[in-house]
């Protein structure tokens, strides 16, 4: 059974692991406004692997290194911005590591340009585990000056 008691406590900012993409440490804002996880990318592509759909895009976490990686596309769907504006977004799923718990996610690719913290958490991320206090931040680890990225190829 599911008790709040039972939930471990996040801030309303933390740092998260995308093993699938070797992302080691990403600032996220903590958002249980916002039904999905969002991911910044500067640029993204699609294309056809095996009779599949993937998705290529560049990401540069925290304004650095640029990275360019490649994952299946899982869903392509119409997401509502904060600001109310309607764009039809491609879905990945992928493992996300917070507070030593790593559970698979449904990740959308978006412009988070402008915005403090390249990805967003939402509630569907957190539900059943995750309890947000929003009066606290980088409760498990400070977010690192420099991420480690994956080498290029």
């Amino acid at each position: 059974m599911d008790t709040a008691s039972s939930r471990i406590v996040v801030g309303w900012r933390e740092r998260v692991a995308l093993p699938d993409l070797g992302l080691a440490a990403l600032r996220a804002k903590i958002d249980t406004g916002a039904r999905t996880s969002a991911l910044h990318v500067d640029a993204q592509w699609r294309f056809e692997q095996d009779g599949a759909p993937w998705v290529g895009f560049r990401i540069s976490p925290g304004g650095r290194q640029v990275v360019e990686l490649t994952a299946p596309v899982h869903d392509e769907r119409d997401v509502v911005d904060s600001g109310g504006h309607r764009t039809t977004r491609i879905f990945l799923r992928m493992r996300m590591r917070l507070a030593s718990v790593e559970r698979d996610i449904e990740v959308n690719l978006a412009d988070r340009r402008g915005m403090r913290f390249p990805m967003l958490i939402g509630r569907t991320a957190l539900s059943g585990i995750f309890t947000v206090d929003p009066s606290r931040s980088f409760l498990h680890g400070r977010a690192p000056r420099r991420s480690p990225l994956p080498a290029l190829p």
